[in-house]
């Protein structure tokens, strides 16, 4: 029987091109889609921050100023500092909580334990709440009034209330604790992954070797999956550099600015005081930031691969 392959391959180079050889009326949509959708507004962004445009103003002029006012506005230094505060401790800890739930669940799986499989289901149901949700859910429980969840259960055993969201010091803390909650499902699911990758022969020898639990977890755990621990790592700190809509529905970037991180930051420059170049600059100054993040994804992701 002839095949459909074989009456291609003995078409002619002229009727194959007709047959849909040539990529370009293929990728052509899609690169107008691209155009359109991505690198048009992105190419608006940028140029925009290097103007001192203003929503609802017509006239504008081309400048450095709102990279320039990088360096002498406190107000960004103090973001700067909120940010990296945000980030560093959210993704540690999302790492150190999932690293600990997978281990966990990996090695109540071994024991044939009941419950696994709910526990992973639990922590998941944080992935599935939109971001804006989570922020309302958390500002419930830290609510100072008498409805709120933790002061309720603080006040009980006399250490309560806790000024969660109108003490600067301690929103800071309270927004990184939620965002915790929030991204921990991301790293147990690819540290999950990674622990199930683990050659169960290298573990035998270990142990046959007198290697005890510490020494097994530390010399040939880890190691195996530190390239997925890299990768976590970065996601995490991607994600949670753009996070936005669960500090604006738990704090929206108070008490004064002490919880405005850089992706609040822009919001509250283009959209509350109208001020599109200097907005426009520091979401290019995220997405410088995140281009970076993106590279080292990239290298490690070759480098397991290879």
């Amino acid at each position: 029987m002839k095949l459909a392959s074989d009456d291609y391959r003995n078409c002619s180079a002229k009727e194959r091109r007709g047959l849909g050889e040539s990529p370009v009326p293929w990728l052509a949509p899609l690169f107008v889609m691209l155009l359109l959708v991505f690198i048009y507004p992105l190419f608006e962004v940028v140029r925009f921050s290097f103007t001192n445009a203003r929503i609802g103003q017509l006239n504008y002029s081309y400048t450095i100023e709102s990279f320039l006012v990088f360096f002498r506005d406190q107000g960004f230094s103090d973001m700067l500092r909120v940010t990296g505060v945000f980030v560093t401790f959210s993704v540690l800890c999302q790492l150190l909580l999932g690293f600990l739930i997978a281990f966990s669940v990996t090695e109540g799986e071994k024991l044939h334990l009941k419950g696994t499989v709910l526990i992973r289901t639990i922590v998941l149901m944080s992935m599935v709440i939109p971001g804006a949700i989570i922020g309302i859910i958390w500002r419930m429980m830290y609510s100072e009034a008498p409805g709120g969840l933790l002061n309720y259960l603080l006040t009980m055993v006399g250490a309560g209330p806790v000024r969660f969201l109108s003490d600067p010091a301690i929103a800071v803390i309270s927004a990184t604790v939620a965002n915790v909650w929030r991204g921990t499902a991301q790293s147990m699911i690819l540290l999950y992954a990674g622990l199930k990758t683990v050659p169960v022969e290298i573990m035998e020898a270990a142990k046959v070797d007198g290697a005890n639990a510490w020494q097994r977890l530390t010399n040939v755990t880890i190691p195996t999956i530190m390239p997925v621990v890299l990768i976590n790592l970065i996601l995490n700190t991607i994600y949670t550099f753009n996070t936005f809509d669960m500090i604006m529905a738990l704090t929206g970037g108070g008490p004064g600015r002490s919880t405005e991180v850089l992706a609040l930051g822009a919001y509250s420059q283009i959209f509350q005081m109208l001020n599109l170049g200097r907005g426009s600059a520091i979401a290019v100054f995220l997405l410088a930031i995140n281009t970076v993040m993106a590279a080292v994804y990239y290298y490690f992701m070759k480098k397991s691969e290879a």
